[in-house]
């Protein structure tokens, strides 16, 4: 049966690919999307090629769909989803010395709502959640 997603290798990307895997100073994903694509090149059926680097059968006809439309752009990670953040360099540092700051008077302690509501009073931030507030003082110690 003919593949709807053909690998066909150029020598030089049979080249790359094949230093690629020989270096194994990659990471283990772009290793197994490369070894995969040599062995596609090859003939080699899905169902053989999942089994030689250890995933499933969707992944090969995925990674084989990407190739066709990226070439060995397929080897990298797509961006993920995911939120920007809120906080720059300049704001965290601002969130470290507020935190080690006197807290308002009326107040032993900083609360995360209390750090959140004072950033946007300084214009560091229009909004920030109070979890936000937690992971970057956690992150940054």
């Amino acid at each position: 049966m003919k593949k709807l997603h053909p690998v066909e290798l150029t020598d030089d990307e049979r080249q790359q690919l094949h230093q690629l895997t020989r270096t194994g100073t990659a990471a283990a994903r772009r290793i197994r999307r490369a070894r995969s694509l040599l062995l596609a090149d090859q003939g080699v059926p899905d169902q053989r090629i999942a089994a030689a680097v250890g995933c499933c059968v969707a992944t090969i006809e995925n990674l084989r769909r990407r190739f066709a439309r990226d070439r060995l752009g397929a080897l990298d990670d797509r961006p993920r989803p995911g939120a920007t953040c809120l906080l720059d360099g300049k704001g965290e540092a601002v969130l470290g010395e507020l935190a080690k700051s006197t807290p308002p008077q009326g107040r032993a302690t900083w609360s995360l709502r209390l750090l959140a509501d004072r950033l946007i009073e300084l214009q560091v931030v229009e909004t920030i959640s109070e979890e936000t507030v937690r992971r970057t003082l956690k992150k940054n110690g």
